[in-house]
């Protein structure tokens, strides 16, 4: 119960406050990234969140070294979060591990290159999608009997469930991140309402 509460409290986190900095999103992705790839080869839960810390404190140590490269290195992270994600979404026991690297090794080489290209929209999307990507596995962990199908899906309606329930959580961290963080977003002040 604890450990779905710190998946979820990063989640959180990474969704709807990852645009707001850079080094919190670095540290997200990271432990999200190392979370979800010890959860999809099979590790303990504990086991599984030491790797995630690990993977947060090596990816917030590389990047502070090399700083120039953050914003490549989160969106190399968050799509790292976003692929494995996807593969524990599609995937089933029968998928093979291969393909489930490569699926993930794609998604992390476009979601940097996006990430590179296009700043602070780009991180924004992805910080959404890999915040609540997290978010619903720690729902999973705290609530496995109801929730287990946010973490590992079965063929059908439980995909569908999960794609629904992930991009519903990842438009509403848009429109909060997209309302609370303007100046960091490079968006104009809002307009003050007329009484």
């Amino acid at each position: 119960m604890v450990s779905g509460l710190v998946v979820l409290l990063i989640g959180l986190l990474l969704c709807f406050f990852g645009i707001r900095s850079v080094n919190l999103a670095l540290v997200a992705s990271g432990f999200g990234l190392g979370y979800l790839a010890a959860d999809a080869l099979d590790a303990s839960t504990g086991t599984a969140l030491l790797v995630g810390a690990g993977a947060a404190v090596v990816l917030w140590l590389v990047v502070s070294l090399v700083f120039r490269f953050a914003t490549f290195v989160v969106g190399l992270a968050t799509g790292a979060v976003i692929g494995a994600k996807l593969w524990s979404a599609f995937g089933n026991a029968g998928t093979s591990a291969v393909l489930g690297f490569i699926v993930i090794g794609a998604v992390a080489i476009a979601s940097a290159t996006l990430a590179e290209k296009y700043h602070r929209r780009a991180l924004l999307w992805l910080t959404v999608l890999g915040g609540a990507s997290i978010t619903l596995t720690g729902l999973a962990l705290m609530f496995p009997s109801a929730l287990d199908l946010l973490r590992h899906p079965d063929d059908g309606a439980e995909q569908v469930v999960l794609v629904v329930a992930w991009v519903a959580l990842a438009a509403a961290g848009w429109v909060v991140q997209r309302r609370l963080f303007r100046k960091q977003l490079g968006l104009p002040p809002r307009e003050p309402v007329a009484a």
